[in-house]
């Protein structure tokens, strides 16, 4: 397998000040022109831009402040991945979290720990328990690490649908010396977890031929589960799919790569299905057609959540249409502070429909410090982007 040993900015990388985009009022831009693409079909939903009539903070983010106010254990993470599990329950999928109890709006520092993963689980709409591996009492990350120094952080998931299995998408970082920069992706894995029991049950390694980071999207559709990634080239991050057919997403044999016009079992003729993405985005069937959200990032540390429409999971992807812009972003943010940043924007489809998104996305801050000192700032925030109906009646 190849490694690109790209550092990726997370919460582990500090910086000193920076002057970030301000954040200024939703504008819609210029659908993108449709660029022609084999397997590309036909639909209404890629023929026009979407149309955002409203965007509001959701109920969630308060939700999930309350909780690591109180939970004792879980305060705060990034990543915010979620799987609709069986039986009315939804794993909330973290990568680096901190853990202690909370004290007048800071960590109690006696009581803190960091993680590289853990899981929250919701019921009946309500936060109840948070999933780590170890004990309670010494709680350690749920996929630990492979070697010394090095560790993985969680991609999406994807459950079977007998719900036993909960499979995720799995990225290796490794440090190679004392230095900020000195760590980089090696490899991504599939990590098979029971949710029975909550114990793993396997990591498999992908072994592929690209330097993609096969962690960013799962989504069945069809009977086929399609896997999408980044190319993370630093400047530019790049979208990539795969496919398999089946339950099971750690049968990397049985993967079939996008190559630009056709499916390929060669790994290394994987082709870009989009530019500018960020590390973790969504893909999901919307209306007769596809909706790609990501965090844009032309633009280093943007505040701008954008989507795509397609007619097929492969693409072409089009009509780029700003979403929401992040308010917390940068020295004009609302927290008045240019170390602010946001990042990895995506959909949660159980809770959205064809009017309405919940889009979450991550906070953090380059004074590393500080996620102590204020736990509101790294914890995720949640919308509700409202959007034009299939008829073409907006929703109130």
């Amino acid at each position: 397998m190849k490694n690109r040993r790209t550092p990726t900015v997370r919460a582990a990388a500090g910086l000193g000040v920076l002057a970030l985009v301000g954040v200024g009022s939703l504008t819609v831009a210029t659908p993108a022109a449709a660029q022609p693409g084999a397997g590309a079909g036909t639909c209404s939903l890629a023929t026009q831009p979407l149309i955002v009539t409203g965007a509001q903070p959701d109920a969630r983010t308060e939700q999930f402040a309350a909780y690591g106010d109180t939970s004792g254990a879980w305060i705060g993470a990034d990543s915010t991945y979620s799987v609709e599990l069986k039986r009315g329950t939804t794993a909330w999928l973290f990568s680096d979290t901190v853990l202690g109890t909370v004290v007048d709006g800071t960590v109690d520092m006696a009581t803190m720990g960091i993680i590289n993963n853990s899981i929250v689980l919701e019921k009946g709409g309500q936060l109840h328990d948070t999933v780590t591996g170890g004990t309670e009492q010494e709680r350690e990350a749920i996929f630990g690490p492979p070697a010394a120094d090095s560790w993985f952080w969680l991609g999406a998931g994807y459950v079977e649908p007998s719900g036993r299995n909960l499979y995720i998408g799995l990225n290796r970082y490794n440090r190679s010396g004392p230095g900020l920069w000195d760590w980089a992706w090696d490899h991504s894995a599939i990590g098979t977890l029971n949710t029975r029991t909550w114990q793993v049950e396997k990591v498999t390694d992908l072994d592929v031929d690209n330097d993609v980071q096969w962690t960013s999207w799962y989504q069945r559709d069809h009977g086929v589960t399609y896997l999408y990634g980044v190319d993370d080239q630093g400047a530019l991050k790049q979208a990539h799919v795969a496919r398999v057919r089946g339950q099971d997403l750690s049968r990397v044999d049985r993967w079939e790569f996008w190559n630009g016009s056709t499916w390929t079992k060669d790994s290394s003729q994987s082709a870009p299905i989009l530019d500018h993405v960020a590390n973790e985005y969504s893909v999901t069937p919307f209306r007769d057609g596809y909706l790609l959200v990501t965090h844009d990032t032309e633009v280093v540390f943007s505040n701008q959540v954008v989507a795509y429409t397609a007619c097929s999971p492969t693409g072409p992807f089009v009509n780029r249409t700003p979403l929401l812009q992040t308010p917390e972003t940068g020295p004009w943010g609302s927290y008045g502070d240019p170390n602010i940043w946001t990042y990895n924007s995506h959909v949660h489809p159980q809770f959205s429909d064809d009017g309405r998104l919940l889009i979450s996305y991550n906070v953090n801050t380059f004074d590393n410090n500080h996620i102590f000192d204020d736990v509101t700032i790294y914890r995720p925030r949640f919308w509700t982007v409202t959007v034009d109906d299939p008829d073409g009646r907006r929703n109130g």
